[in-house]
Formats: C-alpha cells, sequence, structure tokens
C-alpha cells in the first residue's frame, strides 16, 4: 500500500485493499463492487466505545440492506478476535482484520494518539462512505459513536 500524502475525501477513489474477514476468508474493496459501502475503522474488539458502534450498525444492517448499503468493520484485531466478537454480541455484519496496518495506513486512519501525555499509535475512529461509482461520497472523522450510525444511514439513504 502507498502511504497517504492527504487527507481523503468526498470524489476520491479509495485505495483497494484485501483482508481476512472473522471467518478466514478474503474481502477486498472489489468485493463489494456496484454496491454502497459503509467501511468503518474501529480501534479494538470488544471495547465499549467500539462494541456500541458495532451493535448499532449491526442493528440498523436491515434498512442499510434495504437502501443498497454493505457495511464493513475494519481494526488491526486478528480473525480470531473478530469471531469471539461477533459471536458475543450476536453480530451479523462483515469484520476485516488488518494486523498489518497496511489498510489503516492507506485510508490515513492509523495515527499518532496522546492519552494523559503518552504518545502511541492508534486507529482514528472513522467512516468512509463509498458509493455505487466507486469513489468516496462522504467521510466522518474522530468519530463519537452516539447516533453515528443512524447518521449514515440518513445519508445512504439519500445518495
Amino acid at each position: 500500500m502507498v502511504k497517504l500524502e492527504k487527507k481523503l475525501g468526498p470524489g476520491d477513489l479509495p485505495p483497494d485493499f484485501e483482508l481476512p474477514d472473522d471467518s478466514g476468508h478474503k474481502i477486498s474493496l472489489a468485493s463489494f463492487a456496484g454496491r454502497i459501502l459503509v467501511l468503518y475503522f474501529y480501534p479494538k474488539d470488544d471495547t465499549s466505545g467500539c462494541t456500541k458502534e458495532a451493535i448499532d450498525f449491526n442493528g440498523l444492517r436491515g434498512q442499510f440492506n434495504k437502501a443498497g448499503a454493505a457495511i464493513l468493520g475494519v481494526s488491526p484485531d486478528s480473525s480470531a478476535s473478530h469471531t469471539k466478537f461477533k459471536a458475543k454480541h450476536k453480530l451479523d455484519l462483515a469484520l476485516g482484520a488488518d494486523e498489518t496496518k497496511a489498510t489503516l495506513e492507506a485510508y490515513g486512519v492509523w495515527v499518532e494518539k496522546s492519552m494523559y501525555g503518552r504518545k502511541y499509535m492508534g486507529v482514528e475512529r472513522t467512516t468512509f462512505l463509498i458509493g455505487k461509482d466507486g469513489r468516496i461520497a462522504a467521510v466522518w472523522n474522530k468519530v463519537k459513536v452516539p447516533a453515528h450510525a443512524e447518521t449514515v444511514l440518513a445519508v445512504v439513504k439519500a445518495l
């Protein structure tokens, strides 16, 4: 993957990727060709914010499907971690495992963060909405979880 020179935005072509999903099968951007894709990046399975976000998207997946949109969550966790996470919370959405962080870097969401004065690298919670034309239709950076899935759904319905 190529190092990102600028933040990705509406109208840009998203970087291609191929990742193992929660069942160990390969999933790629091309897997969603011709469909709307909600591609959300999150820091870690089974943490409070990430669990709430996944449950919110999962709860609305029927409405997303009806609107012609697929949902894919991506984190640096392993496929095995994703499998446990999905089973524990009864999730029925695809999760991609980016243990190498190549896709996270390509999308510009693997960033330096700071907590209590300590700097570290981590995932900036971000959602990309990719249209049927394969271009980015919308981006939500530094996502706050409450009502986020509903906001994304409203934009999907407007496409």
